[in-house]
């Protein structure tokens, strides 16, 4: 089958197609999506060599329990061990024996086709679209802050950043009641976030005082977010850390202690009610998509992402 695979560097090449282990399903890979995670894998993040990708929809060709042959789906990324404290918890997204798919030690899906167990697929409604399923992870994940930490209806929340995870995040946490407000320094992207009717300021707005939030959430995918979203989160505020990159972030740790400020890393989310919220229409998505590239220009798709401030790009298999 043809794949994107990534050895310090990213090629396209013929590789063998996967062959699923018992309780696996194999699964044709229809769209995924490329996203920062991705990139910064490119730039050395988790030590990754195999088919990056986690984003993604498919139908299952092959599998065990003929109920799931023929079903759109799509699949949690955490490979877990099933037995651990972790897992009984009901937390094998945390589990230390874990693979994550196109992250650790598991390829992933910018390939044609892909293994996952039958535990970690979810049938697509018929209501959400293939383009549309694409984006459940990520949206799972911003419903994860929703998971970690109460929200009053009516709390203030600032989200720096404007890229494709702020955009989701700003859209669940306002239909989750919250006064949110997205600061970023795209203006195309800014004006997606006013049609939705959130608050948006760009950076270094006047507005933007210090200690002006109960909330911050840092996804600007950048080491020098966190250092803005301290200056902005009010005493005994929360910050929310979304950002995960290649190498290491550096900021005054002072405001922690002094105004007693909770930091809040905030990863991979439960499926099930980014699923729900896509198919109720309470997230918008298909105005993110920029452009979808097919699986064999796969690397011209990387490279428009680099050279544009384009929010998505999905590969078609």
């Amino acid at each position: 089958m043809k794949a994107l695979f990534f050895d310090g560097k990213l090629s396209l090449r013929e590789v063998a197609q996967p062959q699923r282990a018992p309780g696996e399903a194999l699964i044709r890979v229809l769209l995924a999506g490329i996203c920062g995670t991705d990139r910064e894998i490119l730039k050395g993040y988790s030590g990754f060599r195999g088919i990056p990708g986690h984003e993604f929809v498919g139908r299952v060709v092959e599998c065990d329990d003929p109920k799931w042959v023929g079903q759109r789906v799509v699949g949690e990324i955490n490979l877990a061990c099933g037995r651990c404290e972790w897992c009984a918890k009901g937390l094998g997204r945390h589990c230390p024996h874990r693979t994550v798919l196109g992250i650790v030690d598991r390829d992933g899906v910018f390939a044609e086709f892909v293994t996952l167990p039958i535990a970690n697929l979810h049938r697509v409604p018929d209501e959400v679209s293939d383009q549309a399923a694409t984006f459940v992870e990520p949206v799972a994940a911003a419903v994860e802050i929703l998971e970690q930490m109460p929200l009053a209806p009516g709390t203030r929340v600032a989200i720096l950043g404007d890229g494709r995870l702020c955009l989701l995040t700003a859209q669940v946490l306002k239909h989750a009641g919250a006064q949110v407000t997205l600061i970023g320094r795209h203006g195309w992207k800014l004006d997606l976030a006013r049609a939705w009717g959130i608050r948006v300021l760009s950076e270094g707005d006047e507005a933007l005082t210090p200690s002006s939030f109960p909330v911050t959430v840092e996804a600007t995918g950048s080491p020098r977010g966190i250092d803005e979203a301290l200056r902005l989160v009010e005493a005994r505020g929360t910050v929310v850390m979304k950002s995960t990159f290649h190498g290491a972030a550096y900021f005054d740790a002072t405001k922690l202690v002094v105004d007693e400020v909770t930091l809040l890393g905030s990863r991979c989310g439960v499926f099930t009610p980014a699923l729900e919220m896509l198919r109720r229409g309470h997230v918008t998505v298909h105005h993110l998509i920029n452009r979808i590239f097919p699986l064999e220009q796969g690397l011209e798709a990387f490279e428009y992402l680099e050279q544009t401030s384009a929010l998505k790009v999905l590969l078609a298999t």
